[in-house]
């Protein structure tokens, strides 16, 4: 018996030890604190990353219908989701607002408890697929300034480079205070989601939670299934927490960075302008949180809309933005992405790109000058800018 135990403790020991050497480098991975953190500051971190993993049920508030029972089902490492958990939104065919939120929308609920039936999409309602983004970075991409942002855009193409990016002007709900941001004639500019359609990182988790997961908060009451007011399922200081967690989580960290072929792909990804959307060098504004004051970081977006042309046109909208105008997804982390995924690449607003090439390929309307650049690359040049793209 002593023997065996004494096996059975040289097995556990080996296994340590085989964990701890196999322990990813910071570059590897996605989740992790931004630098410079206080210690409170990482106490309220842990906290939030708890209640990001916490799974509901119907004793702890988890709706009649939804499409998740917690937020890390949908991101995995805090990474991108993939078809499992892509969500449906219907109901808006124009910039004129969803005319189908009295039939469930804007999200269609795809699951249910035992008992209820999962909706349906309505009949007559245009719809588009949103595979879940990553969640690494945001608090930078929050502090980016509204006057920043504006910079960035060209509604007229005034440079004549085909690029005409603009952003989506949102209403706000009424639990957000927009104080200091720029408005235009009511609205707000958006910059989280497919579509850039929240305003900040409390108006993204109050959305998730309660068109997600059925859960009602002091900030939406309003019960998913039902359409009526509900006692709040979630404290408000758990939202806050989470909020905080998603501010603070780090960004990405390139790897290979000093790699020659690396370095050539960076360069051809300049000379064929796709950052002329995908925006290299950003700073930060001032934060309440220190670590995310005045910082410059590499997200590879401008936050902007832009016309992809009829490809990528799926009938649907949200605010300000025309149904074949996407928000510049960030770039950072994309060869992280595989690793959340199952170990395939879902990209583009839906996932129908199952490699970086494949999503290449399907830019249109102001990306298309970009894509026939990249198609007349060598195929050298070509594998060199994807393995610069692979090592965000």
């Amino acid at each position: 018996m002593k023997k065996i135990f004494l096996l059975l403790f040289i097995v556990i020991l080996s296994s340590c030890e085989e964990s701890y050497v196999a322990v990813p480098a910071d570059d590897e991975v996605l989740d992790g604190t931004v630098d410079g953190l206080s210690t409170e500051e990482l106490a309220r971190f842990l906290k939030g990353d708890v209640a990001f993993n916490e799974v509901f049920t119907r004793e702890t508030g988890l709706g009649s219908t939804f499409v998740s029972t917690s937020c890390i089902s949908c991101h995995a490492g805090d990474g991108k989701g993939h078809p499992f958990t892509t969500l449906t939104r219907f109901g808006q065919a124009d910039e004129n607002g969803n005319t189908f939120l009295h039939l469930g929308g804007p999200q269609l609920q795809n699951r249910a408890l035992p008992g209820f039936l999962p909706e349906q999409i309505p009949f007559g309602a245009t719809f588009a697929k949103f595979t879940p983004p990553a969640n690494t970075g945001l608090g930078f991409l929050q502090f980016l300034t509204d006057n920043d942002i504006l910079a960035m855009a060209d509604a007229n193409d005034a440079n004549g480079d085909g690029i005409s990016g603009v952003p989506n002007w949102i209403s706000m709900p009424s639990f957000i205070d927009p104080v200091g941001a720029i408005s235009l004639n009511g609205k707000y500019i958006g910059r989280f989601g497919k579509k850039a359609a929240a305003f900040n990182l409390l108006h993204q988790t109050v959305n998730a939670y309660n068109q997600d997961i059925g859960i009602t908060s002091m900030f939406n009451p309003i019960d998913a299934y039902t359409n009526e007011e509900i006692d709040p399922e979630i404290a408000t200081s758990t939202i806050n927490d989470v909020v905080f967690y998603l501010k603070t989580l780090k960004a990405p960290i390139q790897r290979n960075q000093n790699d020659a072929v690396v370095n050539q792909g960076k360069n051809l990804f300049n000379q064929v302008n796709c950052v002329g959307c995908h925006k290299s060098d950003l700073t930060t504004g001032y934060s309440p949180i220190s670590a995310l004051s005045f910082k410059t970081f590499s997200p590879y977006t401008d936050l902007l809309l832009h016309d992809m042309g009829p490809g990528l046109n799926d009938g649907y909208t949200e605010g300000s933005a025309k149904t074949a105008e996407w928000k510049t997804p960030a770039l950072w982390g994309l060869g992280l992405s595989e690793n959340a995924q199952g170990g395939n690449l879902f990209l583009m607003h839906d996932g129908r790109a199952q490699s970086i090439e494949q999503a290449i390929s399907m830019h249109g309307g102001e990306a298309t000058n970009s894509k026939m650049a990249f198609d007349n690359l060598s195929q050298d040049e070509k594998n060199a800018l994807i393995k610069f793209l692979k090592s965000l």
